[in-house]
């Protein structure tokens, strides 16, 4: 029942959005650059590797000597209401709607964090990546690593449609009251270490 689910959330999005989706494309192609999509190898299910898509938030600006600058300086006024409002999200509908990734489950981290992970924390792999997810409702960027796993072990543990429909409407309030975007003074998670 949850993969109809996705399916059909995942689907009927896409059809309905494609107008969104087309005009935020065109907005990150102007405030942004190409290419619109940042994709990336993220961990799914099992932590089989896949390639995740979202809209870009963050310029490709560079310093005189042509290092990357930190993102707190290619992140700007419209990256940020990208990432606040979650539009640039909408992509991975995409990645849920070929079965890589499920609408609600842990977040997809990234492929370098694998080998630092407990056997607890790992756990997390025993379902498939969600768009959102139960520590995303309770914390999202707010939260510490150590919280962030223990909530998603504990949607593990306690998955059922039911939870997913909760999770769901808690997202929805969450993006409109724009909650737990930014850990502390950063505007990304720092980096999990182990």
């Amino acid at each position: 029942m949850k993969r109809t689910l996705d399916i059909l959330v995942s689907f009927c999005a896409l059809v309905i959005l494609s107008p969104l989706l087309l005009l935020v494309g065109v907005f990150v192609a102007k405030k942004l650059g190409k290419p619109v999509l940042f994709s990336q190898d993220r961990p799914g299910l099992g932590g089989r590797i896949y390639r995740m898509y979202k809209f870009r938030s963050m310029s490709d600006a560079r310093s005189d000597d042509g290092e990357l600058l930190p993102d707190s300086q290619r992140l700007n006024r419209f990256g940020a209401l990208l990432r606040s409002s979650s539009l640039d999200e909408l992509p991975a509908l995409w990645n849920v709607l070929v079965g890589e990734m499920s609408l609600v489950g842990p977040r997809p981290l990234l492929v370098e964090y694998l080998p630092l992970y407990s056997v607890e924390q790992a756990r997390r792999h025993e379902v498939k990546p969600g768009i959102t997810g139960w520590a995303q409702v309770n914390g999202r960027n707010t939260l510490s690593w150590n919280e962030k796993f223990a909530l998603d072990v504990w949607y593990v543990d306690n998955k059922s449609v039911w939870l997913d429909l909760k999770i769901l409407f808690l997202t929805i309030n969450k993006v409109w009251a724009r909650e737990g975007i930014s850990s502390g003074g950063s505007v990304t998670m720092e980096k999990f270490k182990g």
